[in-house]
């Protein structure tokens, strides 16, 4: 068989389901072989478009999101993906085309070493020479972009390779079992918790996971140990109950760094160096207990006393089984920490100026949507109030990066969200700088009939950049633009849009979207300029008065 035929036939046996991007005509080989396939291409506008749906797909899935590109311009519009979804622990396969490498008649056109180039940020990178190397190539790809840490891996494909005659069977997976953690590790753990006074669990992005929440969620039933959640290990447990402290959105000096500073031992559970530290360790400070796939990777404010290293889920169950609730465990204070935090974010939360403050818009689209329904977020300076005070219900249903904290990634993050889930309501709230970095893809959002509904926070300028400026003491310079007006601009791809034009609009605004299956882009006004007197000053004051 042609050997494009044979590399659609190793993807159908790994599973894939879609592939999204952009062909060329190094591809039209591998392009007529997927015609008949069981896989669908989604066409995409930018290739960027194309491997931030296949890498939030991993995200969503566990399984390896596929996207395509042509070679030269085309690879290296996946090099930000590709970083997004290796930072970001994401399983995305990226393949992309070549000139002929027996013979070429073209020189060097377009021709760039992007094996070479996807190797600082992928777990695997390689050009296929021969169509018989074809199972043994996407085979390994699939097995380390899966395992943990998953990953991004890259596959070139030359236009000469696609099209030779190959006879290769396909390679089945293997059955692995994840290792354990060591028995010593768990009985000295064990050990640390009860003899502990104020212990506090902190969950982070490697615990996202469908058997690891299940575990935890029986953990924190049965001791009562409180927790707290990184910005990506948001939703593992529900946030609405009493035992959820807050989410360590901020680096330091939050409400929920008093309530650190105050636990004698901390169960860091799937802690990723990728994301800003939950918390900095100091000598003589809380003992930390570092439960994950992986040991620590040890720095000046991370070391901790203790490693236990195996399956996560399994070293929570074995926690879960071996612990005795002890009577003198003190959760007071983290309890004091809370509400005082919880009476602090409902002062601005029902505040009805306009443009919106980040606070009120956080509360309105909670309100709006359903438990279980989906925000993907771009990157800016409302990232850390959704971190904040968006309380998750669900793994993965408050979508952002922590890890590149790229911009451009929300809007298709949400398209890939709700092919995943189409019976969950979706938002992607992006600012305006992120959405038209990658807005072109409402154009596939209506191709695909997605009902989806895109948010945009409009400040007319870089806000996070401008605000982090303003702190620095130097003068407002080289951050503001202009705008397209959003609701001609959506209405020019067939999509709906709305602008809103006070504060109390929103929330009905929103319901009334999720209810009407189409694209939807409101255009929201956004006012940041309390962000400092918060965040800066009055958390600070405040949490330091507890």
């Amino acid at each position: 068989m042609k050997a494009s035929d044979l590399m659609i036939k190793a993807l159908e046996a790994e599973g894939v389901e879609y592939i999204f991007g952009i062909p060329g005509e190094e591809n039209l080989d591998l392009l007529e072989s997927l015609r008949e396939s069981s896989i669908k291409l989604i066409l995409t506008r930018h290739e960027q478009g194309a491997g931030f749906m296949a890498a939030t797909y991993g995200r969503l899935t566990g399984k390896v999101g596929v996207c395509l590109s042509t070679l030269g311009p085309g690879a290296t519009n996946l090099v930000t993906p590709a970083a997004y979804a290796q930072l970001g622990a994401m399983p995305m396969l990226m393949i992309t085309g070549q000139k002929p490498i027996k013979t070429s008649k073209q020189g060097r056109f377009q021709v760039i070493d992007a094996v070479d180039m996807m190797r600082p940020i992928t777990k695997f990178t390689c050009q296929i020479v021969s169509g018989d190397r074809i199972p043994s190539v996407v085979r390994e790809a699939f097995r380390l972009a899966s395992e943990e840490r998953p990953g991004a891996v890259h596959i070139e494909l030359p236009e000469d390779i696609a099209a030779e005659e190959t006879n290769m069977p396909l390679i089945p997976a293997s059955v692995v079992r994840r290792p354990i953690a060591e028995y010593k590790a768990i009985n000295a753990a064990v050990a640390m918790i009860e003899q502990a006074k104020s212990p506090v669990l902190v969950i982070g992005a490697g615990a996202n996971r469908k058997l690891t929440c299940k575990m935890l969620r029986e953990f924190v039933d049965k001791t009562g140990i409180p927790f707290i959640t990184t910005q990506m290990g948001k939703g593992v447990l529900d946030e609405h109950g009493e035992l959820f402290l807050g989410n360590t959105a901020l680096s330091d000096n939050d409400f929920i760094h008093r309530a650190l500073a105050k636990a004698d031992l901390i169960l860091n559970v799937g802690h990723d160096v990728v994301e800003k530290p939950p918390f900095f360790m100091r000598p003589g400070g809380a003992r930390v207990v570092h439960i994950n796939f992986q040991s620590a990777a040890v720095d000046p404010v991370y070391f901790p006393q203790l490693e236990v290293v195996g399956d996560i889920a399994n070293s929570i169950w074995q926690l879960k089984e071996q612990v005795t609730v002890q009577s003198g465990w003190d959760f007071d204070f983290f309890h004091k920490v809370h509400a005082a935090y919880l009476t602090h974010r409902r002062e601005l939360e029902d505040d009805d100026r306009f443009p919106m403050l980040p606070e009120r818009f956080v509360k309105d689209i909670r309100r709006a949507l359903p438990r279980d329904g989906i925000v993907t977020l771009d990157n800016g300076v409302y990232k850390i109030w959704f971190a904040r005070n968006y309380p998750a219900a669900f793994p993965n249903s408050l979508l952002l990066d922590n890890a590149l904290a790229t911009m451009g990634a929300g809007l298709p993050s949400a398209l890939a969200a709700k092919m995943v889930y189409p019976e969950r309501a979706v938002i992607a709230v992006c600012g305006d700088g992120g959405f038209m970095m990658n807005s072109q893809e409402l154009e596939t959002a209506v191709r695909l009939k997605l009902h989806v509904v895109v948010i945009i926070l409009r400040d007319d300028a870089y806000g996070m950049i401008k605000w982090k400026q303003a702190n620095m003491k130097f003068a407002n310079y080289g951050l503001d633009y202009g705008n397209p007006d959003f609701v001609a601009y959506a209405q020019s791809y067939g999509a709906k849009g709305w602008r809103v034009g006070a504060t109390e609009e929103l929330q009905p605004l929103v319901q009334a979207c999720l209810a009407e299956p189409a694209v939807h882009l409101i255009d929201v006004p956004v006012d940041y300029s309390l962000n400092d007197a918060t965040l800066n000053v009055t958390i600070r004051e405040r949490s330091k008065a507890i």
